[in-house]
């Protein structure tokens, strides 16, 4: 029981030392990872299209 106690507070004293972001940073950050995502998402998505037309003028 000593050890998760000790464990936990170990933990508090980690939590504590912790610098999170403000709110107008998370946002933006949130903001360039969803950006980049879609971006990213959308090229793969065309470039799977147009490999699979290729492919498919190419055998029949």
């Amino acid at each position: 029981m000593d050890k998760a106690k000790s464990f936990l507070l170990e933990v508090r004293v980690e939590f504590d030392k912790i610098t999170w972001p403000s709110r107008k940073e998370a946002i933006a950050l949130t903001t360039a990872v969803l950006a980049i995502t879609f971006f990213f998402t959308a090229y793969l998505g065309i470039v799977d299209i147009s490999l699979t037309k290729l492919v498919s003028f190419l055998i029949y």
